[in-house]
This record gives structure tokens, sequence and C-alpha cells, in this order.
């Protein structure tokens, strides 16, 4: 199999005027080969049926179905839930951007557009997809070497998560050096608290190494959201907050259906999907998105809460500069109780030199902040067509 020769992308849709028009098809059908169906339910059944489709690509207003509809129908079906949906039409008609985007659709493109714009727009998220089918293949071809042995097995393991991670954070305003912060934070903590009667059973040392190996997934959901959102610098609107707020939700499915793939649970991934579903939960219940409270809140997601809360604080980003360590010490002081597990902030406080030092050796340099900027800024460009 050869992982790096990527064949012509193939893009189902039903034809319509506008992907009929002479400014559109031709080019389109440069870019990727085109699958047409008759109707939405010969869609849904085409979907299902082929192994081979990269994009799907439709009118929110179609005549014998919504577009946002056969979306929600894909995004149930486990044989299609990860195929990309690209919808495009009126937005203004009932709702119908909102709609799209929370049925799961990865854009919605507003018409009427320029054909370079809609092009652009699809040829973007082929890019997308082509990126993750390149870590799945990735991931099977590692799975596949390391069954031999153990120790090969735990490598894969670490490469998986590490391309995964990567791969998310590439249309985000964080650097890779977040991964490697955030997970020795949580091990400071963990070793911290190794002795503590509340967590004394819980944090073994195999379950410190586990937490330190899972670390690095608890956003990886965020691969789900929208560019317009995602690389959004400014304050969310009402809507695109609640979007934004799915990615926990869409990081537990993601290696949910990881773990049914494999076919039996594995406790990394276990944890990486509680650390992925809660960490955005808040001690006094008014997180999201279970609104979980107190002991109910995965002591995994309560310990990186404190982590991610800390470096989002302290770290430049492409956007912002840092806060001193002294202001990230009294903001997570002042949400004990509140935010975050009475304990772990004790906890935190007695080793936040620790935690001042990790950030200092794991510090985002200059040229790393270039690259994402530029990186950024032509994922916006993108985004806005």
């Amino acid at each position: 199999m050869d992982l790096f020769t990527p064949e012509k992308p193939r893009v189902l849709t039903i034809d319509t005027p506008f992907l009929n028009s002479r400014q559109v098809q031709p080019q389109l059908q440069d870019l990727c080969e085109l699958v047409f169906s008759e109707a939405s339910a010969a869609l849904i059944q085409d979907a299902r049926d082929s192994q081979a489709i990269d994009l799907i690509v439709l009118d929110n207003n179609m005549h014998d179905k919504k577009g946002h509809e056969i979306c929600r129908l894909l995004k149930q079906d486990p044989l299609t839930w990860n195929i990309p949906v690209i919808l495009f039409g009126d937005s203004r008609s009932d709702g119908g951007e909102l709609k799209a985007l929370e049925s799961g659709a990865i854009d919605f493109i507003t018409l009427p557009t320029s054909p370079d714009i809609f092009l652009a727009r699809v040829k973007t998220q082929l890019s997308h997809h082509s990126a993750i089918d390149l870590v799945r293949k990735i991931n099977a071809a590692l799975e596949d070497a390391v069954a031999l042995r153990t120790e090969e097995i735990a490598a894969a393991q670490d490469a998986t998560v590490l391309a995964m991670t990567a791969l998310a954070q590439t249309r985000d305003s964080e650097t890779g050096l977040h991964i490697q912060r955030t997970q020795h934070y949580i091990e400071t903590l963990c070793f911290k608290l190794q002795q503590h009667p509340r967590f004394a059973k819980y944090l073994t040392n195999q379950k410190i190494r586990v937490l330190f190996k899972s670390a690095p997934l608890h956003d990886i959901g965020k691969i789900g959201i929208p560019d317009r959102i995602l690389l959004k610098p400014g304050k969310f609107e009402p809507a695109e907050m609640e979007i934004m707020k799915s990615h926990t939700t869409l990081g537990r499915d993601a290696i949910e259906y990881a773990e049914k793939l494999l076919g039996k649970e594995l406790e990394f991934l276990t944890t990486a999907k509680e650390i992925a579903y809660s960490h955005q939960e808040k001690w006094d219940g008014s997180g999201y998105p279970q609104g979980l409270s107190g002991e109910a809140i995965p002591i995994s997601a309560r310990l990186m809460a404190v982590a991610d809360v800390y470096d989002a604080i302290i770290s430049r980003r492409v956007y912002k500069e840092g806060m001193p360590h002294a202001k990230a010490v009294s903001i997570i002081s002042a949400g004990k109780g509140k935010h975050f597990d009475p304990d772990i902030v004790d906890a935190f406080l007695s080793v936040s030199d620790q935690f001042e030092a990790i950030a200092a050796r794991f510090a985002d340099s200059d040229e790393d902040m270039k690259l994402k900027a530029a990186y950024m800024a032509m994922a916006a460009e993108d985004a806005r067509g």
C-alpha cells in the first residue's frame, strides 16, 4: 500500500443548476471525480455502498429533502459518519447555515458566490480529508506492524496519538509544545496527589503513565469545528459558541469509534475519551457538555482542567500575549471550589514552581509562533473564501 500517492478524490453529489454550470462543473471535474446520485435516498445508499467517497457536496434546498436533513442521517450512520459534507445555499432561508453546521456539515457555502470561491472551499476540505485519511492509513499500517511485539504496539500507539494531535493542532492557534506542557503538568499533579486519600487508589504508577499518554487527545474534537469558528480571534457569537462547545462530544465520539474498530477497550483510549469529553466541566456544575459537578466529573478530566487552563493563561498565542505565571496562579486559586476540584488546586499551588519550570522548558519559540501565524492566516483566508 502506497500511503503517499493519493488517488484522485471522489466527490458524491446530486446534480443542481449551480453544480452543472459551465463555470463550476469543468473545474470541479479537474479537481476530483464527480459521482452523481439521482435523489437524496439514492445518495445515502450510494454513500453507504462506496468505500472511497472523500466528500459529499449538497444543495441545502433540494426539492425532496433538505440538505441538512440528509447530512444528519449520514452522520448517524456508522458507515457514513466520517465522510465530510459541504452544504451550499441561501443561509437566510429558515436558518440554513446554523442548521447545516449543527447537523454535522464541515462547511456551509452561502450563495450567491463566485465559482472560484466555491471551488477553493471544496479544495480546502478535500485537503483536510486527505490529511485525515493519511493518518488513518498510517494508523492501520502501524497497527498491523506492531502486532508482532508488545514494545512495538506501545510505540505505535504513541505515534498515532501524536499524529492525530498534530493534525488537529494544524487547525488551531496552539503550537505542538502545548501537548508536551500539558502532559508534564498532569504528571506533576499526579505525583503530588499520589498519596492523597482521595486519589491514592486511582493514581497508580500505571495510571499516571496512561494519563501522560492520553492527555494529548484532550482537544482532538476541534478537528471537526469549521475554520471560520475555530480560527476566529474575537468573541464567539452565541450560535458559534454552541458549535465550538461540540468539540468535546466530537472528540469523545471519534475515540469511541476507534474503540469499536479495535473491537476491544484500551485503558489509554478510555482515559482519553474521559478527558476529551469532560475537561470543560466545572466543579460547581457550570461547565459543559453535561453540566457535571464535583465527584461526578472524572478525575482525569479534573486534572486536565487545571493543566489546560494554566497553559491557556501563560502561553502566547498568535492573537495574544501570555500572562505572567503569578497571574495564572491567582486565577486558578480563585477558581478553587468553583471551576476546579479544591484538592487539585491545593496540589497545584504546592507545585506551581514546577509548572513554571515546565512552561519555561517547553516555551514556544518565535519561529514556532511565526509558522503558526502564517498557517492561520492562510487557513483563515481559505475559510473566508
